[in-house]
């Protein structure tokens, strides 16, 4: 039988063989090491990215609470303004009626009369507004106070 390679030569290539396949399990152990050191930097980052997150989330909800709540406070007092107004319109209304019955042809009656008029336009009010002084300031029936104070912001209500 015909002997292609020799007893030195197949030692030499088994050699040889297993430099590469050392060199190349290193190579991978290094790589496979050095992925695993990547993971755990991005999951110390993403457990870091996570608490921030919660701390938005958070943050936003607060500055929408606060917003609602701001809101809310703010048609409370355009309200109490408003009915304000309603009640300072009024008393102009009646206190006109007594200027005119005194100095019905008097200047002052008539600008006070522009003035109740620009008033009444600037509240969306024409002629009378179902406002009664009367009943305001002397009611027939017992008051409620607990939620008129509420109506007018002056009390929260109880939840």
């Amino acid at each position: 039988m015909l002997r292609l390679y020799t007893e030195k030569d197949v030692k030499l290539l088994v050699g040889r063989i297993r430099q590469e396949y050392d060199a190349a399990l290193a190579e991978h152990a290094a790589c496979t090491e050095e992925l695993k050191e990547e993971n755990r930097a991005l999951r110390a980052r993403l457990l870091e990215l996570e608490g921030e997150r919660g701390n938005v989330a958070e943050a936003l909800i607060t500055a929408s609470k606060a917003g609602e709540q701001v809101r809310a406070e703010s048609v409370a007092r355009a309200e109490s303004e408003r009915r304000e107004l309603l009640l300072l319109l009024e008393k102009c209304r009646l206190m006109l009626g007594d200027l005119t019955k005194k100095y019905p042809d008097a200047e002052d009656a008539a600008s006070f009369s522009a003035f109740c008029a620009e008033l009444e336009s600037r509240l969306g009010v024409s002629g009378e507004s179902g406002f009664d002084l009367e009943e305001a300031t002397a009611p027939k029936h017992p008051l409620d106070l607990e939620k008129l104070c509420r109506e007018l912001g002056l009390m929260e209500e109880d939840e």
